[in-house]
């Protein structure tokens, strides 16, 4: 009977976490299916483009999308050079994915190496790598990669490049700031006093306790890190003449955007897409690994 008694009062609880969870996870059911298909067609793209990118067929030019009459042979129609816009914004996809799957990573672990040190060390070498800090996060960012393009030239390499020097600093200014709460915690006052050194510490105790603060931001950076690079082939000194990446079709496509408004504006709602299911995926993730960082932004 006491079982019974206490399987009923404990019902209604249960039954509020079950909801509870199924409204925190179905509202990434969404942004994750969408993530999803922006990395199959990334990494799929020589697969799933029905024609070659750069194929040029002058007498298809500026050919409608199919849903405007159009025909299936372009489903997404084409632009100036009679080049199919499906093809092109698949490989931009590619594009896209290759720059978040190198920047984001690398930038999280330089941010995060710097931030570690700085936190933990302190004195004059930490005061050193803030100013570097500091300094990066006080350039007028877009105008500094504009600047870094022009000298480098254009190139996916240098769009690395140039988006790594861009988006560090936002991981080591945060992660100083959890290291210095975190070094003054009993278990590493504790793992100080028996000897423990600085790098073993780091390795142990502190990298462990920052994992979820940096995944965190990284999801943020996604998105931004998208918008960067197609922001630097917008100004052209992002990828080279002819790759097709969205911010590079945005820029062709603009010259000619009443005679062609499908040129542009796919292209542009694809960009937005990726980059706001990368902002909700963020925000989910913020919120379920760290809610103290829910006004980071």
């Amino acid at each position: 009977m006491a079982h019974d008694a206490a399987a009923t009062l404990a019902a209604p609880v249960l039954e509020r976490r079950r909801r509870r969870n199924w409204r925190r996870y179905a509202g990434l059911s969404i942004p994750a299916a969408v993530a999803l298909v922006f990395v199959v067609c990334g990494a799929y793209a020589g697969l799933l483009a029905p024609d070659d990118p750069n194929f040029i067929v002058l007498p298809d030019r500026f050919e409608p999308p199919a849903f405007d009459g159009g025909t299936w042979d372009h489903a997404f129609g084409t632009d100036d050079l009679g080049r199919d816009i499906l093809s092109r914004i698949l490989h931009g996809a590619q594009v896209s994915l290759i720059v978040v799957v190198t920047v984001v990573p690398g930038a999280a672990i330089l941010g995060t190496l710097i931030g570690l040190v700085s936190g933990w060390r302190g004195g004059l070498t930490g005061n050193l790598l803030m100013r570097l800090t500091d300094i990066q996060l006080a350039l007028p960012s877009i105008l500094f990669a504009v600047f870094l393009g022009s000298v480098l030239g254009p190139s996916l390499r240098n769009v690395i490049i140039i988006l790594l020097i861009w988006t560090w600093s936002p991981y080591a200014r945060l992660v100083r700031a959890e290291t210095i709460s975190l070094r003054e915690r009993d278990f590493v006052i504790a793992s100080r006093a028996v000897g423990g050194g600085g790098v073993w510490i780091m390795r142990k105790h502190l990298f462990p306790n920052l994992v979820n603060v940096v995944v965190v931001v990284m999801t943020l950076e996604v998105a931004i890190v998208i918008l960067a690079e197609a922001a630097l082939s917008f100004l052209g000194v992002g990828v080279p003449p002819g790759t097709p990446s969205w911010g590079a079709m945005i820029t062709e496509a603009r010259n000619y955007m009443v005679q062609a408004w499908w040129a542009i504006w796919l292209p542009g709602i694809a960009l937005m897409i990726v980059s706001f299911t990368g902002n909700l995926m963020g925000d989910w993730l913020r919120d379920a690994l760290d809610p103290r960082l829910r006004n980071l932004r």
